[in-house]
């Protein structure tokens, strides 16, 4: 307030009461306010009645005394300080007047002696201005540095629009894993350490460019697989049932590694029984006497193929031969015992919030907006997972990765997991539910 009022006594700003449209047509024309000449002790005596938030007061702005006829038009006479009557959220209502990002950047960066101020390229028009105000205010310049924007596909990045999201029912909230919000990717799964990783490898580029997601969830894949513990999960609709004939009478339990290069990751229990549960889509990839992997167990010879009048295959036969060979293999299977120690699982998978790449300046992107972005698919998990926390990051094997958001709470109510993009291939891919439906 001091520097405004310094300002005015010195003539490089006036109070003006030009209503707030017809301001800016002038502005945009070239065209002087009548109120640009006033005497110093015309601006001082309007300054106060601002100050006072009388009526009068809350009529005027202070503007900057700069060029009116510049070919920038952010030089031409931009506003200082404006009225208003809002209680501030830490002050209250001891002040009436504030001052406009225009002033106060130029003045807070000069007054703490910042050397370099590192602001995007959007702002370019405005380093003229930025200058001329601290020239005007007797501080030496700041160096400015500009960077591009970094700009994602298929993403909106303004809060403005974000908000419309939120106002709309259309995500939960600020968090929420399809947003672009820290909290919101660190919600889908992302590391802090990936994302830092992410940003210093852009540097600060002056260019401008639409990034891909990929290779952030590729950094992010990196820091996560070689420590996060791997569990077993089953599709749970149309599930098939693989009955093993020499399969172990009576089940009985391994303790194995969660991570076999990571002891880190701890340990599980694994249940071993004559009937096994497989998902639908390797059941149908599976021909008679085919011999496949049990992943984690061995080999297996499948003898019969059961299939419903429709041709489904509803249960399969077949034999252990835990002396084959791994490698000779074309499946590799994952599998669950047939047991009511399973635990229920909501694997969900998200997808952009707008259907275009890259949105043009004059397109309204409600117009555009994705109408289905999440995607869930009940399976069956291995007992072992009642044990994860909210945040746990895990990989389900031939799956993909995933962070738990709702732990287990009770048998009837599921698990919650988010699946993490890997920067290669979609998990909702590799969930897909048969006959192409998504729950």
């Amino acid at each position: 307030m001091e520097m405004a009022e310094k300002l005015i006594r010195e003539g490089k700003a006036y109070v003006d009461d030009t209503p707030r449209e017809q301001m800016q047509k002038e502005r945009m024309d070239g065209i002087e306010s009548r109120c640009r000449n006033n005497s110093v002790e015309e601006n001082l005596k309007l300054w106060k009645e601002m100050i006072a938030g009388s009526e009068r007061g809350t009529m005027c702005c202070v503007r900057g005394k700069l060029d009116m006829q510049d070919p920038n038009k952010s030089v031409r006479d931009p506003v200082y300080y404006r009225c208003n009557q809002t209680p501030h959220h830490r002050i209250g209502a001891k002040y009436k007047v504030y001052p406009t990002y225009d002033f106060a950047c130029p003045f807070v960066d000069a007054f703490e002696g910042i050397t370099h101020a590192l602001r995007s390229s959007e702002y370019h028009d405005r380093n003229d201005q930025y200058y001329w105000i601290q020239t005007d205010m007797g501080f030496r310049k700041v160096h400015i540095y500009e960077f591009s924007r970094l700009n994602l596909v298929y993403t909106l990045l303004s809060k403005r629009k974000l908000l419309w999201f939120v106002q709309n029912g259309l995500v939960e909230g600020w968090d929420d894993p399809r947003f672009p919000t820290v909290q919101g990717i660190v919600r889908r799964g992302l590391k802090i350490e990936a994302l830092i990783q992410f940003i210093l490898e852009q540097g600060a580029s002056k260019n401008l460019n639409l990034m891909e997601w990929d290779k952030l969830w590729a950094t992010n894949k990196k820091i996560i697989d070689p420590v996060c513990p791997r569990h077993t999960a089953v599709i749970e609709e149309r599930r098939v049932l693989l009955t093993l004939s020499n399969g172990p009478d009576d089940p009985f339990v391994r303790i194995v590694p969660k991570h076999k290069k990571y002891a880190g990751a701890g340990e599980k229990a694994t249940t071993y029984t004559k009937r096994i549960w497989i998902d639908y889509d390797d059941a149908v990839s599976i021909s008679v006497n085919e011999e496949v992997t049990l992943m984690d167990w061995g080999n297996a010879i499948v003898k019969e193929i059961q299939k419903d009048q429709e041709g489904n295959v509803t249960h399969l036969s077949g034999i252990l031969h835990l002396e084959g060979s791994v490698k000779t293999t074309k499946l590799k299977l994952t599998w669950l015992p047939e047991s009511d120690e399973l635990v229920k699982l909501s694997v969900v998978d998200f997808d952009y919030l707008i259907t275009k790449k890259k949105l043009e300046e004059d397109e309204n992107f409600v117009d555009v907006v994705n109408p289905c972005t999440r995607k869930e698919t009940p399976a069956l998990g291995d007992s072992n997972m009642r044990n994860l926390q909210r945040g746990d990051v895990l990989q389900l094997e031939r799956k993909g990765y995933f962070r738990c958001d709702v732990p287990f709470l009770r048998p009837q109510k599921p698990i919650v997991l988010f699946a993490i993009p890997d920067g290669k291939q979609q998990p909702v891919l590799r969930f897909a539910v048969p006959d192409g439906k998504t729950k």
